[in-house]
């Protein structure tokens, strides 16, 4: 009992505080009671408020869930009052000459430009795009990570919105300015591209936030090492690390959890940290790395990174196989995991894809078989073990009903078999705009357990057929991970937007998740609602107000900051 009377002292203290510093109450009543000097005559006039605050707390030793915020472990949305950002012209102007000065008033090293505004607020591959409104008011383009942690002492100070940028070609409206005409954009692409240090040693290499992962890639592949993620085309370090990224390669390296070492960033207020050295393990304290890696740079600013090298295969195949059904193609994958039979890469394209792939032209051969396909990359130290391994598959995969099988006889064959996976998305983007100029793609992702891998694609597929509605389907099935590319134009956006709201509820009610690599954002905000309950979610935005009390990264992603917030 006395915790819940220290409580609500504590809590009537707070409220007085807040009364107008001018009013003749504050003055002759609560000012004495909020400095800790009380009189009789202080108490008198609040004694109702006082039993009344004491009796609501009471109510907690009954089951009801009255917290006091400032010692509470979780944020409820309801307990926020919305943020306040600069809305002054000329305070905006004022940080902005400020923001310049940092950049040495450098034309090149900032934007008003329409059209970098444009393209730093949408794309035309996203699902969710920014109104005509949503554009932020100024690019920067910052050379190195003290740039960063300057422009974010003036944004704090000023409590000005920031959305950091890298590749762009995120899904689910990580970018979208949605604090109209007080955002600063900054990006990282222009200026902090560059391959810092490759240990080859220890397996590492250093770079900054805005290399893109082909360039990284295309660097350590001369000293026979790869990095471990495979995302989309175009992605760069900064935003695999903000998105959690992984790719097919996932199967054999691991996510983006997985491969980072540390990670430099800038925290709202311009505090520079580094997660850790470079030791692979490390059980000293909290893994800051894994609460920035997936935060969509709504905790701090990535600017530089260690990520892991792998070694190169040296010997690596591509073995493709046609299946009656997904079903029989998903049966096939789970029955390699169960094996023990160790691939690089396991990937299956539905029938439609298969379809789109030989229309678009995008690969040499256009004779594909029409149907479900799985994609394997089998690798080893000589041609025997290859062989052994392809013989294995094959024989598992002709268990499965596979009626063709093919692998790669030289590197040639092995590009253009493994082309097919590559050019899924753009072959469906290609498909659709031949057909419409004015066509949209809506790409997204789930993941589920192995077990209901699929039985979630098949419910999905039958749906998205009964809708007429031209989509496709690819899925990493080494990790139960799909993606659907659904094509629609702007009348059928409602229907494709049920689809797609079934199709992530279908993976959550299987004990997936709504989003195996491609993140949250805004556009599945509800969804981790959905997936995790109210408890987890409060959690995350309690960590956000204890590094962003100001909200100003990346506002609005991953949760609800704002109870004036009335988007789904």
């Amino acid at each position: 009992m006395w915790r819940l009377n220290v409580g609500c002292s504590q809590a009537l203290k707070r409220s007085v505080r807040r009364l107008p510093k001018e009013s003749r109450f504050f003055n002759s009543y609560a000012k004495p009671l909020a400095h800790g000097k009380p009189s009789w005559k202080s108490w008198a006039p609040i004694g109702g408020l006082i039993i009344g605050s004491a009796a609501g707390a009471s109510l907690g030793l009954f089951g009801w869930d009255i917290r006091n915020d400032e010692f509470a472990s979780v944020t409820t949305l309801g307990e926020l009052e919305s943020p306040r950002y600069c809305q002054d012209k000329g305070k905006f102007d004022e940080a902005i000459t400020k923001l310049k000065e940092i950049l040495k008033n450098d034309p090149e090293c900032y934007s008003i430009s329409k059209a970098d505004l444009d393209s730093h607020s949408d794309s035309y591959f996203g699902t969710h795009h920014a109104t005509e409104e949503q554009r932020p008011r100024i690019v920067l383009f910052p050379h190195n990570t003290q740039d960063v942690s300057e422009i974010l002492k003036i944004c704090h100070e000023y409590s000005i919105p920031v959305i950091p940028f890298s590749g762009g070609t995120s899904l689910e409206g990580h970018f979208l300015p949605t604090r109209i005409g007080c955002t600063v954009m900054v990006d990282l692409s222009k200026y902090m591209n560059k391959i810092l240090q490759l240990d080859k040693l220890d397996l590492d290499v250093e770079v900054q936030a805005g290399v893109p992962w082909e360039d990284l890639n295309d660097y350590l592949n001369e000293q026979n090492l790869l990095f471990g993620c495979d995302p989309g085309p175009g992605a760069q370090i900064g935003g695999c690390i903000a998105n959690s990224c992984s790719g097919t390669n996932a199967y054999r390296y691991g996510t983006m959890k997985e491969n980072v070492v540390n990670i430099t960033a800038v925290l709202a207020d311009g505090t520079i940290i580094k997660t850790k050295k470079r030791p692979r393990k490390s059980s000293a304290g909290y893994n800051l790395n894994g609460l920035l890696i997936g935060s969509e740079g709504t905790l701090a600013v990535v600017t530089e990174a260690t990520v892991k090298c792998h070694v190169r295969p040296v010997k690596e195949t591509v073995a493709v196989g046609s299946f009656p059904s997904v079903g029989a193609a998903a049966a096939c994958t789970s029955r390699i995991i169960q094996e023990g039979i160790q691939l690089n890469a396991m990937e299956l394209l539905d029938d439609n894809m298969m379809q789109i792939v030989n229309k678009s032209g995008a690969t040499y051969k256009t004779d594909w078989v029409e149907a479900p396909t799985l994609f394997f990359k089998i690798g080893g130290r000589n041609d025997n073990i290859i062989s052994e391994v392809v013989g294995e598959v094959k024989r598992i995969a002709e268990k499965h009903g596979c009626h063709k099988f093919e692998f790669a006889k030289d590197d040639d064959e092995k590009l253009e078999l493994w082309e097919a996976r590559k050019v899924a998305l753009w072959s469906v983007i290609n498909e659709g705009k031949a057909k419409d100029s004015n066509i949209n793609v809506w790409t997204t992702d789930v993941a589920v357990p192995l077990s209901q891998f699929s039985k979630v694609i098949e419910a999905t597929k039958k749906e998205l057929k009964d809708s007429g509605l031209q989509s496709a389907i690819v899925g990493h099935a080494g990790d139960g991970n799909f993606h659907s590319f659904i094509l629609y134009n702007n009348q059928e956006r409602s229907k494709t937007s049920k689809i797609v709201d079934n199709m992530v509820q279908r993976a959550i009610d299987a004990e997936g998740t709504c989003t195996g690599e491609h993140g949250v954002g805004i556009g599945k905000r509800k969804f981790l609602l959905e997936e995790l309950g109210e408890a987890p979610v409060d959690l995350m935005r309690r960590l956000k107000m204890a590094m962003d009390p100001k909200r100003i990264l990346n506002p609005d992603k991953i949760f609800k900051i704002d109870p004036e917030d009335r988007e789904e």
